[in-house]
């Protein structure tokens, strides 16, 4: 049972997900990994334009040193350990009825998409670490994604992952949303019990 507590009810998946640094070494496989970005397609977003995309690795393959190199040097240290590194871009451009706009939701949905996809990792016992100890410019070029590409899916059944490139079709997009990993968790580790934080309107938000 997990140590933390939460000042009100809330479900027990959101209170024991928690961002180890610890990892089983063990792989996490293809049908797993493409649950959890099921998971994440299905998160909502601005007149569902679904703007993240997810640009991924796994441990031992040919891309895998290419995009732990992009990590700052702490974040390498332990991200090495981990099963699959993900890249998460998000775009910066909204098109619709055939105007092209900057888009003012493209983080706050990718963030979504991204809680959506750890949430259901930590539902099938897996763990998973988002990050921003990116050298971005260095994400960008060694994920192969240019500063501005595309991938404007056909349909809701597009997966939206490609392991080691971007997605074929494209449109405008910027490489600036972060990074994050997907893991076993190490056998016996637990979640830290969550300090209590102030009321919401004494943080002032």
């Amino acid at each position: 049972m997990s140590a933390r507590s939460a000042d009100h009810p809330i479900l027990p998946l959101i209170l024991d997900r928690w961002s180890p640094r610890a990892f089983d070494p063990r792989p996490v496989d293809e049908a797993t990994l493409m649950t959890v970005f099921e998971a994440a397609r299905w998160a909502p977003s601005s007149l569902n334009y679904q703007p993240w995309r997810f640009v991924y690795a796994h441990n031992g393959d040919a891309e895998w040193d290419t995009f732990l190199g992009a990590l700052v040097p702490f974040n390498q240290s332990w991200a090495s350990k981990a099963s699959v590194l993900i890249y998460v871009i998000s775009d910066m451009i909204l098109e619709s009825h055939g105007a092209r706009n900057p888009s003012h939701s493209h983080s706050f949905d990718a963030g979504a998409a991204w809680m959506a996809l750890a949430l259901q990792a930590h539902s099938m016992g897996l763990v998973s670490h988002g990050m921003t100890g990116v050298d971005f410019e260095a994400g960008r070029r060694r994920s192969t994604c240019p500063k501005a590409f595309v991938s404007r899916p056909r349909s809701r059944s597009d997966i939206r992952a490609m392991p080691g490139h971007c997605p074929r079709h494209c449109r405008r997009v910027r490489f600036q949303a972060g990074a994050g990993l997907l893991a076993k968790p190490c056998s016996g580790e637990r979640s830290p019990a969550k300090a209590a934080r102030p009321a919401a309107r004494e943080r002032g938000r």
